[in-house]
């Protein structure tokens, strides 16, 4: 029994003595592998390397209601907007206004399909209802309280909406192109 004992203690010693110079070797080829990984990033890790230009930055936007700051200004005719301040805020990162839709509705100029070119659109409705359509969701009635997104690009109307609506849009960024389409 003893000489098992001695025997099995050699094999491991010299198991110990073969495994421990591979490993030493191996480490240090990782070591040579991951050092070049390290001094050429990836092909993805080179995209989110470059730095895009720092945005000014941003300041505080105060906005108080008053009547007088609802115009007729914005996107459409039929609408008047009560601008938040803080497309100027974010130098053009996001804008944010107040719209009142000017009754009644008249389908023939309201109901128009079309999409904006914007990387997030969010409307909430603060007053009275309205009734959009929406590629892929088709006709919702919005009500005071309801709120929702537009993904980029999305083919969207109004369709209908009460004379004392009062909507919350927020968008970026804030510049984009509206593109009418025919129905």
């Amino acid at each position: 029994m003893a000489k098992k004992a001695k025997s099995r203690s050699a094999s491991q010693a010299a198991v110990k003595k073969r495994s421990g110079a591979k490993p030493a070797a191996r480490s240090t080829a990782r070591k040579a592998v991951e050092a070049k990984a390290r001094a050429t990033p990836a092909k993805s890790s080179v995209k989110s390397s470059v730095k895009k230009p720092a945005r000014p930055k941003q300041r505080i936007a105060i906005s108080h209601h008053r009547e007088e700051d609802f115009k007729a200004d914005g996107l459409r005719t039929y609408a008047k907007y009560r601008d938040l301040g803080i497309a100027a805020a974010s130098h053009g990162l996001a804008q944010a206004h107040v719209i009142r839709l000017q009754g009644p509705c008249n389908p023939d100029e309201v109901s128009k399909l079309h999409f904006h070119d914007v990387e997030f659109q969010m409307v909430y409705v603060l007053k009275g209802w309205v009734k959009t359509y929406m590629d892929g969701e088709g006709e919702t009635l919005m009500k005071e309280g309801s709120a929702w997104t537009q993904p980029p690009k999305i083919k969207h109307m109004i369709l209908d909406y009460s004379d004392d609506v009062e909507l919350l849009e927020v968008i970026l960024p804030a510049e984009f192109r509206t593109v009418e389409l025919k129905a």
